[in-house]
């Protein structure tokens, strides 16, 4: 297999260089650790990354919109969070570190998934942790809110937006993205 010298000289911006080292063991650790929806990654995003000054919330908010638009899982925001950070080596060891512990789990939990389905106190913590990921979505959610939603043309298209989900509850959330950034646009013109 061929391999460009500059994936193997160690440069910081290199494939095997201490940015995407640590890109890679940051999401190798949130992939790890992450249970529920896949909206709760975004609390890890926000406590591993932005308060420690990889990326900004801003660009956790970009990464939201993005893996919100792609097709897929909400998992490839961490895709475009690792090309913003490193390029296209960063976008590939990110991918590879955000999913890599859930194909070893599946794989060494498989064979033991029914007794752990029959026992009654594992079925109890499960029940729990679903209700701490639930609390956790809803803090991510109301501290993005909080940071995007700040004058009247955020408040005029998030509250546009509510009444279009929930109204045609089968609305693709890429339309109401692009119907958001499109009425935002005009609302920069008035």
């Amino acid at each position: 297999m061929f391999l460009p010298l500059a994936f193997l000289n160690g440069d910081a911006k290199s494939f095997f260089g201490p940015v995407n080292i640590s890109l890679f063991l940051s999401f190798l650790k949130i992939g790890a650790i992450l249970y529920g929806s896949g909206y709760v990654l975004f609390a890890f995003l926000d406590s591993e990354l932005v308060a420690h000054g990889v990326i900004s919330r801003q660009q956790l908010i970009d990464a939201i919109a993005i893996g919100q638009f792609t097709p897929g899982p909400v998992f490839s925001s961490v895709t475009f969070i690792g090309f913003q950070v490193n390029g296209i080596s960063g976008a590939v060891i990110s991918t590879i570190g955000i999913f890599l512990p859930s194909f070893v789990f599946v794989a060494l939990l498989s064979p033991l998934l029914k007794k752990m389905r029959s026992n009654k106190l594992f079925t109890t913590f499960l029940n729990a942790v679903n209700v701490a990921s639930i609390a956790l979505i809803l803090v991510v959610c109301y501290q993005l809110g909080r940071d995007s939603i700040s004058g009247w043309q955020t408040i005029l298209i998030a509250v546009c937006s509510a009444i279009i989900l929930f109204r045609f509850k089968q609305v693709n959330s890429a339309f109401i993205i692009v119907g958001g950034a499109v009425v935002g646009y005009l609302l920069l013109l008035v």
